[in-house]
């Protein structure tokens, strides 16, 4: 394996279909889960994966990026995930049904109020994140 040879013909890949480096915008985001989403549906519909390890690479570029952009404190107290979360969906506080009014998120992210459990699975689902984010 001649490594100059490798490393000319991984950049030429690199530019030309935005794979193996980090993510440049929302732009590339969005067009790396599609892969992604694409390379899984195919590998899931055929059993077998067309191009081995390159959903690995696209999806470890996508949590790197993620990691990134959008880091969560290991200590994340559920007040702080909630809000990271309104924030990130572009959601004001009367657009949380599944907390209550506008007035019940506010104290919650306040820290005056508790979430309870029904308020926790509502969130876990509407989020798609594990209910455990919202316990402390």
């Amino acid at each position: 394996m001649n490594v100059k040879d490798l490393c000319r013909e991984w950049a030429a890949f690199h530019q030309r279909y935005g794979i193996g480096g980090p993510i440049l915008d929302e732009s590339h985001y969005e067009q790396m889960l599609a892969l992604a989403e694409q390379l899984a549906e195919d590998a899931a519909r055929s059993g077998v994966e067309a191009a081995p390890g390159l959903l690995d690479v696209v999806a470890d570029g996508i949590r790197e990026d993620e990691d990134r952009v959008h880091p969560w404190p290991d200590t994340a107290a559920p007040a702080d995930v909630l809000r990271a979360l309104i924030n990130e969906h572009g959601l004001n506080q009367s657009e949380v049904p599944e907390v209550g009014s506008q007035g019940v998120v506010s104290e919650i992210l306040r820290g005056r109020r508790e979430l309870n459990l029904r308020q926790v699975k509502a969130l876990s689902e509407r989020f798609h994140v594990a209910p455990t984010v919202f316990m402390s």
